[in-house]
Formats: structure tokens, C-alpha cells, sequence
């Protein structure tokens, strides 16, 4: 899973009596040495334990044995859903935004994801037209 990063750069000029004082700069053309300060911020799938496959092939989906699980239809509309059970999703149709419950970001996926959502998780799922899904129900531990 890949991870925002974001950096500053502060530089550091020597003054007379021997300290450093700091600024922080955009102009890296000044003399004395540069520290990148580096925040990382995690996805929300790492940060709520989603697993997402992109592009899912022929092949994988046999191995799972996709179409011999549930199938689950929607039109455009807002689902509040929470997870007792871990779940794989397998996006055959359209598109789903996934808001984590107190968040204001969201994870988006489409067809040929296949998605484990975790035991526990809450979220609103947002579909913005048709949409079918298969799923599976898996027990703690379960690979997939």
C-alpha cells in the first residue's frame, strides 16, 4: 500500500556567536546545510486493515472460486454498513466510495477490485449508479 508523503525543508545558516538559527525556505539555492523534515501519512486502507487486489485476473478469481459466491445489487444510493465478519468483495460492476466512519476521506473502488473489509469496520458506502458485487464471508485468520 503506498503512503502520502509530505516534506519541508528547513535551512540552517551559521550566525556569529557560534548557534544556528532555522528558517524555513523554499529557496534551496542558500548556503549551509538543508533538513527535510518528512511526514508520512498512511492510506486508509492501512490505516482500517483493507485489503485491495486492482485488475484482479481470470486466473485468481478461479483460485477463490468468485462465481460461486453471492451475488449483491445497488442503484445510486448511501449505505451506512458495518462488518461482523470479515468480507471479500468482488467488484464486477460499477463504483463504490467507501468513508471510514468518523473520517472524511474515502477509499474508491471499481470494477475488478477484490476488497477484504475487516471484522469491525464501519463505514458509509456511497454508490453513485448501478453496482453489483460478489461476496464471501471469511472466519478470522482466513487467507484469501
Amino acid at each position: 500500500m503506498a503512503s502520502l508523503l509530505t516534506a519541508s525543508t528547513f535551512t540552517c545558516s551559521p550566525v556569529n556567536n557560534g548557534s544556528r538559527s532555522f528558517s524555513k525556505s523554499s529557496n534551496s539555492s542558500i548556503r549551509g546545510c538543508c533538513i527535510k523534515a518528512m511526514r508520512i501519512e498512511k492510506s486508509l486502507e492501512e490505516l482500517y486493515n483493507v485489503k485491495v487486489e486492482r485488475k484482479v485476473s481470470p486466473e485468481r478469481l478461479a483460485q477463490l472460486e468468485v462465481s460461486r459466491w453471492s451475488t449483491w445489487k445497488t442503484g445510486k444510493c448511501r449505505l451506512p454498513w458495518d462488518w461482523q465478519v470479515d468480507q471479500l468483495v468482488y467488484v464486477e460492476e460499477g463504483e463504490v466510495r467507501v468513508v471510514p466512519e468518523g473520517s472524511k476521506r474515502f477509499m474508491q473502488f471499481v470494477a475488478g477490485d477484490l476488497i477484504r473489509y475487516p471484522k469491525w469496520f464501519e463505514a458509509d458506502l456511497w454508490f453513485n449508479g448501478p453496482y453489483q458485487e460478489r461476496y464471501s464471508f471469511r472466519a478470522y485468520g482466513d487467507d484469501y
